[in-house]
């Protein structure tokens, strides 16, 4: 018998590796031999490289009744997204971009919500002002999703502003990779034709055949797999996908720790690789090795990259204290609310 550790720590749910099973196909898109590939060097085209994130946090769940009697569910919430703009040949200092908290009233569809301005007593702590955003559904976890949408639809526009165009089609392969976006986590929504890789930390679900899934324990760091395409069962979403690994797995631990899937969108043409995104595979490896992150400073390392982990602190201030916020929305409900039911 053998144990091995789950490299994340145990309050991470699901830790880094579930693994399960993929109902999907994949097919071999840049090459049919199976075997690890080298990282490259950078190219010197390539100027910024961003790294997108965002973050949400349900501030209160209320109960509202409109001007016409009618009533439901709702929350008060906030959501962030931001970028770290860096320079992929360390030449100038990492800057933070658009990271500013943005404030919803998620309700309940059909009701009628006017904004919320929270304004505090002390006039340097800023207004608090929530937009109404109306919920798909009733149900207790509709404000927390409608949260999450918003947040995932302004991620997905920052990310795709500041990339490079990708091609569509072979026909139009002119186009030079000088700018990429970092983007944390699984790439969601439509294809803005953006060079924006998804950086998937968690292997929760095993991609690969058996007979191909044993490389990803054999790779060095800096090595990729080569390039896949991706099709979920049904031909819902489609996309290209490869691995690298960021460092060597400890002794102990699953030799899969310290790999990380990376997804780009994949072009209607099943046999064409766009030629910006073999470049994102070819320096990625070279790349992300630099960004990884260390054991003995973030407990997610290598995956949860060190400008991500910035851009983390950077927006948690942004959003400000959970609990002056919490008193805040309760101190304006008190103030506009508590002379009527008094009345």
């Amino acid at each position: 018998m053998r144990i091995r550790l789950d490299p994340w720590p145990v309050d991470l749910q699901g830790g880094q590796l579930t693994l399960k099973a993929f109902d999907g196909t994949l097919d071999d898109v840049e090459t049919p031999r199976w075997a690890a590939l080298p990282a490259r060097p950078i190219p010197e085209r390539l100027k910024h490289v961003f790294v997108v994130d965002g973050k949400r946090r349900m501030e209160s769940r209320i109960f509202i009744e409109d001007p016409r009697g009618q009533s439901g569910l709702g929350g008060f919430g906030a959501y962030v997204v931001g970028a770290v703009d860096l320079c992929p040949h360390g030449t100038r200092h990492a800057e933070l971009l658009a990271v500013k908290a943005q404030r919803l009233l998620a309700h309940a569809p059909n009701l009628l919500v006017e904004p919320a301005q929270l304004t505090p007593r002390n006039p340097h702590t800023g207004q608090l002002e929530y937009a109404p955003a109306p919920m798909q559904g009733h149900d207790p976890l509709a404000a927390l999703n409608t949260l999450q949408q918003h947040m995932l639809g302004a991620e997905q526009l920052l990310s795709h502003s500041l990339a490079s165009r990708v091609p569509v089609d072979e026909a139009d392969d002119r186009e030079w990779l000088t700018a990429l976006t970092i983007q944390d986590g699984t790439l969601r929504g439509q294809n803005l034709q953006g060079a924006v890789v998804g950086c998937v930390k968690t292997m929760e679900t095993m991609y690969l055949p058996a007979d191909r899934a044993g490389l990803l324990s054999e790779l060095k760091p800096g090595e990729r797999t080569p390039v896949l395409r991706m099709t979920y069962e049904g031909g819902q979403f489609t996309r290209l996908i490869w691995y690298v690994r960021l460092c060597e797995a400890a002794f102990y631990q699953h030799p899969m720790s310290g790999v990380m899937r990376l997804e780009m969108f994949a072009p209607d043409d099943t046999d064409f690789l766009p030629p910006i995104v073999r470049q994102v595979a070819n320096l990625s490896g070279t790349l992300l090795t630099r960004l990884g992150s260390r054991a003995h400073k973030d407990p997610r390392a290598p995956q949860n990259l060190i400008p991500t982990a910035a851009l983390e602190q950077a927006m948690n201030r942004s959003m400000g204290s959970s609990d002056l916020v919490t008193r805040r929305i309760r101190a304006h409900i008190a103030a506009t609310f508590g002379r009527e039911a008094v009345a």
